[in-house]
């Protein structure tokens, strides 16, 4: 369980750091001076700036910084991520180092920095990914890709089939049958042919265990032919030359982000339908305890995890919801058409309520983890308490 906290403390400190280095970036180069840019959360360990005559000096904790003629770096306690501070709200919008002085395009696009840095670190950990092997399905791969470690994946498991009765999952890997090392479908497919009737011995791998189960193939009604009612897929570790692995990457990373905006398309029309929250939406636990997982898979594994992390953060971040820089994009556009800012406080109350919503999702949603992984739940737990 100290692999699941520290890995997942690791990733989450990575995507949070990444997306407001985003803001500050994009804040600098509209010649904004943020007050404070700092890795982890407060209360501040220490951290360095510039005076006003141009030297650099050292603080140490919270001790207020008046001769700061550019941004404190600082390096915080709280190991999560990090914040970058724009300033204080300069509602007359005179003092050019606030963010409310700057055009309404120019404080859009340091919001939406973040977002940017979330799918571009997706597509760097992506593109890499294919330079030293990323697993995915081998059908119709490029014939440049150099292909490794092949594997079947089980991707499907039909309801009343022998291999539901014999608990086999989707995400389970074919490791052997009859003692007979198997990595291709066809092959799989084509043996179980011929045993209907005949119980075999069939490893699975599930996660990094391997597990035996006893299973007896029968006639299946779809295709009149024996099998145990499994959906495969031939996987293995794809890896391609630099200039491919980047345009791949890139490719990838569209794709993924299609198909995660397409899922929360269905989400919230589950949701407006009054289907409820979906019993595959993770919460902090759930996503803990698949980084630990990832983690223990390998290198590559907990790349690709990551990835496909920051893409998730990336698209609910550009929701169009309050607390959100999507939902602050929203008061930019309403003060674009209004000709005006919203009030302070208006706006102050809606993303606190929005705020408030959140948690209450994230509260919901934790407790369907606790109840999903509970006995995992225990044991991260006690692991994170026994670290003090």
């Amino acid at each position: 369980m100290f692999i699941t906290i520290i890995s997942f403390v690791f990733l989450l400190s990575i995507l949070v750091f990444v997306h407001e280095f985003g803001h500050f970036w994009m804040a600098k180069k509209f010649d904004l001076k943020p007050e404070e840019f700092g890795f982890g959360l407060p209360p501040r360990a220490f951290g360095v700036y510039r005076d006003k005559n141009g030297k650099w000096k050292k603080v140490k904790g919270n001790k207020s910084v008046k001769d700061a003629d550019d941004t404190i770096y600082s390096v915080n306690w709280v190991p999560l991520g990090g914040f970058v501070k724009l300033g204080e709200d300069d509602e007359a919008g005179g003092n050019p180092n606030h963010f409310n002085s700057k055009p309404i395009w120019q404080r859009a696009m340091i919001l939406l920095a973040g977002v940017s840095m979330n799918v571009v670190l997706a597509a760097i950990l992506i593109s890499f990914g294919f330079m030293v092997g990323l697993p995915q399905g081998i059908e119709g791969v490029s014939s440049h890709a150099k292909i490794s470690n092949r594997q079947i994946q089980i991707v499907a498991v039909v309801k009343e089939t022998p291999a539901k009765d014999a608990d086999i999952r989707m995400g389970d890997m074919i490791v052997s049958v009859d003692t007979q090392k198997i990595n291709v479908s066809e092959e799989f497919q084509n043996y179980i042919k011929e045993k209907d009737g005949q119980e075999l011995s069939l490893i699975i791998r599930r996660g990094n265990v391997e597990i035996e189960k006893k299973i007896v193939p029968e006639i299946m009604e779809e295709t009149g032919l024996p099998g145990i009612g499994i959906g495969m897929a031939d996987i293995g570790l794809v890896k391609y030359p630099v200039h491919l692995a980047i345009w791949y990457g890139i490719k990838t990373t569209i794709i993924f982000i299609l198909a995660i905006l397409f899922a929360f398309y269905e989400m919230i029309k589950g949701l407006i339908m009054g289907a409820g929250v979906g019993a595959d939406i993770s919460g902090p636990v759930g996503i803990a305890v698949l980084t630990g997982q990832f983690a223990r898979m390998g290198f590559v594994y907990f790349l690709q995890f990551t990835a496909i992390l920051s893409m998730n953060l990336a698209i609910i971040n550009a929701l169009p919801f309050p607390a959100l820089d999507g939902g602050r994009i929203l008061f930019l556009i309403i003060e674009k058409f209004k000709g005006g800012p919203v009030k302070k406080e208006v706006e102050a109350m809606v993303h606190y309520i929005g705020f408030v919503l959140l948690m209450i999702l994230v509260v919901f949603v934790t407790f369907k983890d606790i109840a999903r992984y509970g006995d995992k739940f225990v044991s991260l737990w006690h692991a994170f308490l026994s670290l003090f």
